[in-house]
Parts: C-alpha cells; structure tokens; sequence
C-alpha cells in the first residue's frame, strides 16, 4: 500500500534484508532476474543516463515504490540531476495522470535521501 509519508532513509535500510530474505527463499529468482539489468543497462544507442530516467518514469506509471526508489539512485549515480529526474517525473504524470502524481512525492523523498546522503 502506497504511504505518502514512507521514508526514504527507512527503505534504503530495509530494502536489502527484504531482497535477501526473497532470494532466500527463491535463489533461482534473482539469477534469472539479474541478467537483463546487466544485458540493457549499459551504455547503447541510449546512454545509462537516459535509460534509467525513462526507467524512473515507468516506475512512476506502473506504481512501484521500490522501482522508483532503485531507478532514482540509478539515475544520479550515472550522472542525472535532481532536476532531470524530476523532469522524467512530470512526463511520467503527463502519460499517466493522478495515478502517476501521487507518486511523485516518492521520488522527491528519494532525491531528498540523496542530498542528505552526499552532504556527509
């Protein structure tokens, strides 16, 4: 269920326990997973850069908060702006509308987690 108020810091804290936990339980899952991040992520036609901004939006319009938070680290790791991936976020709420709006707060509490994070 979708919390507005759900904190970044506190995902990125119980998120690898969670994975762990389902690779645990189904080791077979991550390693056919695995594979298509390492084959379509990398620099192409498309840079990093830009296939994970689109990855940010798609999060955004298909509604999952993990994916939002993973794509949105991805993003600034491989070289984007807040503003860039709030761009991506505006896109994402101009194809999918108030469902996709109501998300953007998680991504601004990603980018926020990230500016706290690089300041130390």
């Amino acid at each position: 269920m979708f919390d507005v108020t759900h904190d970044a810091a506190e995902f990125y804290q119980s998120w690898p326990g969670a994975m762990n936990l389902a690779k645990g339980a189904n080791a077979d899952l991550g390693k056919a997973f695995g594979p298509f991040f390492q084959t379509l992520m990398k620099e192409g036609a498309l840079s990093v850069k830009q296939k994970e901004l689109i990855a940010v939006g798609i999060a955004i319009a298909t509604r999952c908060e993990p994916c939002i938070y993973s794509h949105v680290e991805k993003s600034l790791k491989s070289g984007a702006t807040a503003a860039e991936v709030m761009d991506a976020a505006g896109v994402a709420v101009m194809m999918g509308g108030g469902p996709a709006y109501v998300y953007t707060p998680v991504v601004a509490s990603a980018l926020k987690h990230f500016e706290v994070a690089s300041a130390h």
